[in-house]
């Protein structure tokens, strides 16, 4: 490409605007998002980590040129912008989510949510090993009772030692999903 960039330049940066939002973390914040996508020429990018809106619009003072018609008094954030971050040769942005309309939103609030209930039962499980194995260097010992080998995890708390754990988990209730929920330990009787 000969000759300034600029003479080149189609004034893609002038044809819209990108405003940092809130990051969504509920339900609640994502239907606001998918409300901006519902609207035309309104986008939402991530990029490292920060979540924009974008707008499409041009800004009244790009002329039939592509050139800046206030360019001497142009805004503060006109004149930071440079050649390096240009919109015009850059082509690859380094957005890590690009939503432009619902649908896009829809399946990755499918999948933020879905990975979410993941994550949490992933760290339940973890904690919740964590603390029968700190239980069980506090009482190593099994103790028999009625009920066969159990373990006491406390004053009163008996829980089926491992051998025995598989009986119950094909018992266990199941929540609307299918997942299926904790068993309490086993009081004594």
């Amino acid at each position: 490409m000969s000759g300034i960039l600029c003479e080149h330049c189609t004034a893609v940066c002038c044809r819209y605007i990108a405003l940092p939002i809130d990051t969504p973390k509920d339900r609640e914040d994502f239907d606001y998002v998918r409300w901006y996508l519902m609207h035309e020429g309104i986008g939402v990018f991530v990029e490292d980590g920060d979540w924009y809106i974008t707008m499409s619009t041009s800004c009244r003072h790009v002329q039939a040129d592509n050139r800046c018609g206030v360019y001497a008094t142009r805004p503060k954030i006109c004149r930071e912008y440079t050649t390096e971050s240009c919109d015009y040769h850059s082509g690859d942005y380094n957005w890590s989510q690009h939503f432009t309309c619902p649908e896009h939103l829809d399946v990755y609030v499918r999948e933020y949510f879905k990975n979410k209930r993941k994550a949490s039962t992933i760290r339940k499980t973890k904690s919740f090993r964590n603390s029968l194995n700190r239980k069980k260097l506090l009482n190593p010992a099994p103790a028999h009772g009625r009920r066969g080998l159990q373990v006491k995890l406390g004053p009163g708390v008996l829980l089926p030692h491992r051998e025995h754990a598989h009986r119950h988990v094909a018992e266990a209730p199941a929540d609307i999903r299918g997942v299926q929920l904790p068993l309490l330990p086993v009081a004594p009787s």
